[in-house]
């Protein structure tokens, strides 16, 4: 896994500089599971967005168009991942995992993704992704007045991540993933 499309969301140098900064996940040969090949991130290359609600900080973006893929059909899919986190400070946060139509992101609330600290996990945490809004939070769409359902952005994933909601002051330190895996069902 190398890092392809996998970015940060820079929000507060996108508000200075008046057009979105996205930062390329680091891409290291080892250290990953197995001493494989990981992708990280920190906190250098994030910020809060703020017009998320609750403010969400989105350290692992991928643009499915940036790689010349089309949107996918995410409903009851299956997602594999390991996380891990050095010297990271969440100061509350959670992390969950997110995907955005072109206009509504939705959060994965009722399954946060664990991270562990300072090694990578014994297994990865595993994902379905029900269709019940209940078990999602949105956190935000471009109309706010009509935004997507949860099916219709499932349906037509443009987009998926990981962010941090929950946290008092902005989350410090590394994040790093591997193994990152999305099994269709449809």
């Amino acid at each position: 896994m190398g890092p392809e499309a996998w970015c940060s969301y820079e929000y507060h140098a996108s508000v200075v500089s008046g057009r979105n900064i996205f930062i390329l996940a680091t891409w290291s040969p080892t250290g990953g599971v197995n001493d494989s090949g990981h992708i990280w991130t920190d906190e250098s290359c994030w910020s809060a967005d703020t017009p998320e609600v609750p403010l969400s900080i989105l350290p692992f973006i991928y643009y499915r168009n940036w790689v010349n893929e089309g949107p996918v059909d995410l409903r009851d899919a299956k997602v594999s991942v390991y996380l891990r986190g050095d010297a990271l400070e969440l100061d509350g946060a959670a992390s969950y995992f997110w995907v955005h139509s072109p206009s509504t992101r939705w959060h994965y609330t009722a399954h946060p993704v664990e991270i562990s600290q300072s090694k990578w996990g014994e297994r990865p945490t595993e994902l379905t992704l029900e269709t019940d809004e209940s078990r999602w939070h949105r956190s935000w769409s471009m109309d706010p007045k009509q935004p997507l359902c949860l099916e219709e952005t499932l349906r037509n994933a443009a987009s998926y991540g990981f962010s941090f909601t929950g946290f008092s002051s902005e989350v410090r330190g590394k994040l790093s993933m591997d193994e990152f895996k999305i099994t269709t069902c449809r």
